[in-house]
């Protein structure tokens, strides 16, 4: 199997949870996707940095983050697949919202101003995580190249009426669920 199998078999054996669940959207769904049991697992972790390196290999971006705290372990593992394989690529945190204090950065990381970057997450059902990570990437002057996820909710059709290129590792047809 390669990475992309095994990183399937992790998301279904670790991360999908059955049991009534109300997500961020405020939806219910009687399945969850929790994703951090993958990002953030020994194993999985560099396989995720892997597969949307893959998955993504043809945008050209030299940053990658997005909207804290589920674009976080992403973003690193891209980090870390990428210094790997000898190509730098930066990681940056976006905070959902602005600190009072400090820096007073909503974009945290190295400067992303004038930049192209790449948005992602773990994964999304309305896409409003990612859109708002773009808004304060946008208004820091980062240029997006598109959006990637790991496993696609439903964000597809609201990304791209964003007018950003959207892609998902996995669906839930992928992954044997239904919407």
């Amino acid at each position: 199997m390669g990475d992309h199998d095994d990183l399937r078999k992790f998301i279904t054996d670790l991360a999908v949870v059955h049991g009534r669940v109300v997500l961020s959207s405020g939806r219910e769904a009687d399945w969850y996707v929790d994703l951090r049991r993958v990002t953030l697992h020994h194993q999985a972790a560099p396989l995720v940095g892997r597969v949307m390196r893959d998955l993504t290999a043809d945008w050209e971006y030299d940053a990658v983050g997005g909207l804290t705290l589920g674009a976080d372990p992403v973003a690193l593992s891209m980090l870390h697949a990428a210094s790997g394989a000898g190509h730098p690529l930066d990681a940056f945190v976006v905070r959902k919202a602005g600190k009072a204090h400090g820096l007073q950065r909503r974009v945290e990381g190295p400067d992303v101003a004038g930049r192209r970057v790449l948005a992602v997450e773990d994964t999304s059902t309305t896409g409003g995580s990612v859109l708002t990570a773009i808004e304060a990437l946008r208004e820091v002057g980062a240029e997006i190249v598109g959006v990637a996820v790991i496993v696609d909710r439903g964000a597809g059709d609201a990304v791209r009426a964003a007018g950003l290129p959207y892609r998902a590792a996995y669906t839930l047809a992928d992954l044997g669920l239904v919407a």
